[in-house]
């Protein structure tokens, strides 16, 4: 959702209609059919995402999101024929991401990439291209890369906790790659370029005032980062489902209000 939001503070012009549509599409049909694939090919036994505890998934999630990817393909070419292929797109990429018989999510390097370009880059383009009350405009690069690495700062994190269960899956994500300390240290880098490359953004466009806006919904994030990071460095148990997911909705909900924050903003100013 942060994604969402981001892509939709760059429009000048927005339409509407089409960015309620693309948030009812992405956030009730696409990602809740994505999760629900990854998690039946994944069958995990110990906490995963958001649930401490998951229950084991059946023949049903599989139909069912079949049924939701079919129906929010069909009804994404409301928006246009090009929303519509690059949401084809964003589910082809998902499914080879956890597909047992390709399973990109095995490679630490092509499986971080497949998730920042599709959750960050891709989600970003749709909602630009769907929000944008003019059809022949030009996707601003800056938000294309800023988006991938935002979510390639937040990603890693979310894997932290999962080191052994990935292992026994046969997975190695990133931040098995990169280690827990790696992991932060990571993060913190990714983060950096993409402030920077905000930073440069708004310069060019004379809104300063949006990105001071930005860091002040930010403060909270960076101090519980650099407080937990510490905690880690002394006791790496502190890496576990519990903070994880304290510092998932503490960045979600902070994102989220920030970005919303610029796009009441630009609508009032």
């Amino acid at each position: 959702m942060p994604v969402f939001w981001f892509a939709l503070s760059f429009v000048k012009d927005i339409d509407w209609v089409n960015a309620a549509i693309a948030f009812v599409l992405i956030h009730v049909l696409l990602y809740p059919s994505s999760n629900g694939y990854n998690s039946y090919m994944d069958r995990d036994t110990e906490s995963i995402g958001g649930i401490e505890k998951p229950m084991q998934p059946t023949k049903q999630l599989l139909i069912v999101t079949v049924i939701m990817d079919i129906c929010s393909t069909l009804l994404s070419f409301l928006i246009s024929w090009q929303f519509a292929m690059a949401f084809v797109l964003y589910i082809l990429c998902s499914r080879m991401y956890s597909y047992r018989g390709i399973r990109l999510k095995r490679f630490p390097v092509l499986g971080y990439m497949t998730v920042i370009i599709n959750q960050g880059a891709l989600i970003f383009a749709m909602v630009y291209y769907a929000a944008s009350n003019n059809p022949d405009v030009d996707i601003p690069l800056q938000g294309l890369a800023a988006s991938a690495f935002l979510i390639g700062g937040f990603y890693p994190i979310t894997q932290i906790y999962q080191h052994k269960s990935d292992k026994a899956d046969g997975v190695q994500t990133i931040s098995m790659l990169l280690g827990k300390r790696g992991t932060f240290l990571f993060c913190a880098a990714m983060y950096a370029i993409a402030f920077s490359i905000l930073f440069f953004y708004y310069l060019h466009e004379n809104k300063m005032t949006s990105f001071f806006i930005l860091q002040i919904f930010f403060v909270p994030v960076i101090v519980y980062f650099i407080r937990w990071m510490l905690q880690v460095w002394k006791n790496e148990l502190m890496a576990d489902f519990k903070n994880t997911m304290r510092m998932n909705m503490l960045a979600g909900t902070c994102t989220n209000l920030a970005f919303i924050t610029l796009i009441i903003l630009q609508q009032i100013g």
